[in-house]
């Protein structure tokens, strides 16, 4: 199999989202298939372990918070900001033509990076798919048509997938670069309900690439991540019902505060262990003032609820002032149950997690679990999608009576959660992942060489 030089490019790598940890596992993947891999990030939250320092190029231009994506979703996108200017035809022109050559400049500075290293192939993260890092994705989108640079886009959601984003006054633009469909390049979703729009919308024929886990190496208790509970003030004793996720409206921690507080309330003699942990930080996509309605809804339904994203990143390591930091895996292995009741979510890593871990899983079912998870005969906590007049999900009183027979039945626990990993093991591991980027990169192998060699013709042009 020929081997190649990978770049990875995002708006940010090496944190607790799911765009970064499926960068992490396909890296790893890469690297064990003997490629050598590189990274272009507006920013690195924590290193990443698999590839050298003098791999990796920091471009803050691409950062989601940089001042110029600041400045850009201020003018083109009204839902995020308060006082939305009023744009002229004329004047949104303009800005696209400002866009344009900001992402131009930061197309220069990624091409550079990529002639000194001679990089093979481009993967985009999310760069063409969501517009976090509007000049991200126009810099890889003039890679991909004016250098003619071997491109695969990873998309992992789409933009008109988001109210914040579909309404805009760069529709057409977006249109073109989110996701572009000019020849010579490569798409990947994560899911089939994903591909059946891009074959719809945009007349293209992606790669299907679910999110995956490292199954050979899952989560357990260690010497480490056994010190959890008391390190963060629990007792073996207490239940802990765990959200594995960013603080985003999208993933409904209302739903599940709510679900904490009816359990409490039909099981009273466990409420006082009751504890409602939400282990990662407040997300980007966040509106305002939403992390403090989940505090105000669960100090009105009286539910013990713990923040800890100070104490959890994507590596292990020891703070001089907070001591241990664990990884969302460690918090796992010490839940007793999980609460993940998104209502859209573009595949379900915490999922994954969660079953990789052994933990009983509460989830609704969510489209692309229905279309891609739920007929691989896993045995969750199911609650339907349904909501009420007020948007609030709506709970049976069997939700409630499966919770308590899990959470008190360790037997059935156990059975369950070992029949989940035998499934997951099965469908969504590394062995998995390993077979879908071996065929991606022989079926698209002829384009990398061929845009090897146009790059190398242009660097002997740029140097005489």
């Amino acid at each position: 199999m020929d081997t190649f030089r990978i770049c990875f490019i995002s708006g940010k790598l090496g944190d607790v989202d799911g765009v970064s940890l499926e960068v992490d596992k396909w890296i790893e993947v890469f690297t064990r298939l003997g490629h050598e891999i590189f990274a272009i990030s507006g920013v690195f939250s924590s290193p990443l372990v698999l590839v050298k320092p003098e791999n990796c190029l920091t471009l803050n231009q691409i950062r989601f918070d940089s001042g110029e994506q600041k400045h850009f979703e201020k003018l083109v996108f009204p839902h995020l900001t308060k006082h939305p200017p009023h744009l002229s035809l004329e004047r949104k022109v303009a800005i696209i033509d400002e866009l344009v050559e900001a992402g131009t400049e930061a197309a220069s500075i990624i091409y550079e990076f990529i002639q000194n290293r001679e990089i093979d192939v481009l993967i985009g993260e999310n760069t063409n798919a969501m517009p976090m890092s509007l000049l991200a994705g126009i810099a890889v989108h003039r890679l991909a048509t004016d250098q003619r640079m071997a491109v695969i886009f990873h998309h992992h959601d789409f933009w008109w997938e988001r109210s914040r984003y579909s309404h805009n006054h760069i529709e057409a633009f977006l249109n073109k670069i989110m996701p572009p469909t000019d020849l010579g390049i490569e798409h990947v979703v994560i899911s089939s309900y994903a591909g059946h729009i891009l074959r719809s919308i945009k007349r293209v024929n992606p790669h299907v690439v679910h999110n995956c886990e490292d199954f050979k190496h899952p989560p357990v208790r260690d010497e480490y991540n056994s010190h959890f509970r008391k390190d963060l003030g629990f007792s073996e004793d207490d239940l802990l019902f765990v959200q594995p996720t960013r603080v985003v409206p999208r993933k409904r921690i209302e739903d599940s505060v709510e679900l904490v507080a009816r359990y409490n309330e039909k099981y009273e003699e466990d409420a006082h262990r009751v504890h409602f942990i939400i282990s990662l930080y407040e997300g980007d996509e966040t509106e305002h003032n939403y992390i403090d309605d989940i505090k105000a809804l669960a100090a009105r339904r009286n539910v013990n609820l713990h923040f800890i994203a100070e104490r959890v990143e994507s590596i292990r390591r020891t703070d001089a002032d907070l001591g241990r930091i664990y990884t969302n895996r460690d918090v796992l292995v010490n839940a007793d149950i999980v609460t993940y009741l998104p209502i859209w979510e573009g595949f379900g890593n915490a999922l994954l997690e969660t079953i990789a871990a052994k933990v009983p899983l509460i989830t609704t079912t969510y489209l692309v679990y229905k279309t891609d998870i739920k007929m691989c005969g896993f045995r969750n906590i199911e609650i339907r999608d349904n909501y009420d007049k007020n948007g609030d999900l709506i709970f049976e009183e069997k939700n409630l009576i499966d919770i308590n027979r899990v959470l008190n039945d360790k037997v059935l626990s156990r059975e369950i959660t070992e029949q989940n990993f035998d499934i997951a093991y099965r469908e969504f591991s590394f062995e998995v992942l390993e077979n879908k980027l071996k065929l991606i990169l022989d079926e698209y192998g002829d384009e990398i060489k061929a845009s090897r060699k146009r790059l190398l013709k242009g660097k002997i042009d740029y140097y005489v």
